[in-house]
């Protein structure tokens, strides 16, 4: 049996003369959580709906475990959808809205399936309620319902928590996750969120106008991003254009410090692998100092350059002041070369 539930090859669709999807090819594997994330605009919603069928591909081809998906209508695929805007039917109740599919498909125990979908998504008991009275975190969980009720193989879900309040995203979040553990099911979820794919993934595709910039797993992607793009995208940077000699790392604008490059290179330093070191390092002005709760992020200038550190709040920044001078610094190690 194929492992794959989702098999891209060099999928193009274009509108106007412009390329929404450009040549993509993609295997997205059996019961994994796969996201695809990128800014607006980037192609991947145009790309999940060309996997429900919504789309058709200028070319290239899809196949879902195995089976070419070529002139498939999207009710004859094995896939249900979430939208970013539930879109559920306000005349119909809970239940109503979720046993819909299962009427079209003439399933048994209407009853009983609904009883158990609501009970995956924490909605024992509310088959009789109106959907127009529900919280928008209600609302998303009933459309959840009504697309895990029928079994699908794969769930795509397009941005379903980004109408949702913050506290509330962060809780569904791990619901999602839980669901799709429990449910051994595979999900493809597009989000511009990078924290939101980064803590739900098992693998990210990182899209950039139409192409797929990386594939790895979140820590891949944030640990050893293969682009510019990936690695300005997925987390905040700090990053150096110059040459080095494997011992000492000069940038453009004067800068000087320790690093392992040699040769013409681009260095990426993540904000908390900066350390604050007064005496030591980079001689900086602090310019803004940001309380996070567990964390202080904290906005320095070192002549023409803005650097970022993200610091404990038991750190070195915790006496650091707004228009003071101090000093930054991180270890060769961590200062990551990517490509020009």
């Amino acid at each position: 049996m194929d492992e794959f539930d989702v098999t891209l090859r060099g999928v193009i669709k274009a509108f106007g003369g412009r390329r929404a999807v450009d040549d993509v090819t993609l295997n997205i594997r059996r019961g994994e959580f796969f996201s695809l994330l990128g800014p607006s605009g980037c192609g991947k919603t145009t790309l999940m709906r060309i996997i429900a069928g919504f789309e058709s591909a200028d070319s290239g081809a899809v196949t879902l475990a195995g089976a070419d998906m070529a002139g498939v209508p999207p009710h004859r695929r094995d896939v249900n959808m979430v939208f970013q805007n539930y879109a559920l039917f306000p005349h119909l109740s809970v239940g109503g809205n979720i046993a819909f599919g299962l009427r079209i498909a003439k399933a048994d125990d209407i009853g009983g399936r609904i009883r158990r979908a609501l009970e995956k998504v924490n909605l024992a008991g509310y088959e009789q309620r109106s959907v127009t009275t529900l919280s928008g975190g209600e609302q998303q969980r009933v459309a959840l319902a009504r697309a895990i009720v029928t079994g699908p193989r794969v769930l795509l879900l397009d941005e379903p928590l980004s109408a949702l309040d913050l506290k509330l995203r962060k809780g569904l979040q791990a619901e999602l996750r839980r669901l799709q553990r429990e449910l051994a099911m595979t999900f493809v979820f597009v989000t511009h969120d990078q924290e939101e794919a980064l803590a739900m993934s098992d693998r990210i595709a990182v899209m950039n106008q139409g192409r797929v910039e990386q594939v790895g797993a979140p820590e891949d992607i944030y640990e050893r991003p293969s682009t510019r793009f990936a690695a300005e995208f997925v987390g905040a940077g700090n990053f150096f254009e110059g040459r080095g000699d494997g011992r000492i790392f000069r940038t453009k604008d004067g800068l000087s410090f320790g690093a392992l490059a040699s040769g013409d290179a681009v260095i990426l330093v993540r904000p908390e692998k900066m350390k604050i070191a007064p005496g030591a390092g980079v001689a900086c002005r602090v310019e803004e100092v940001l309380y996070q709760g567990s964390s202080r992020s904290i906005i320095l200038r070192a002549g023409d350059r803005r650097l970022f550190v993200e610091d404990a709040n038991d750190g070195a920044s915790a006496g650091v002041r707004v228009g003071e001078t101090t000093a930054v610094s991180w270890r060769p190690e961590d200062g990551l070369v990517l490509p020009r």
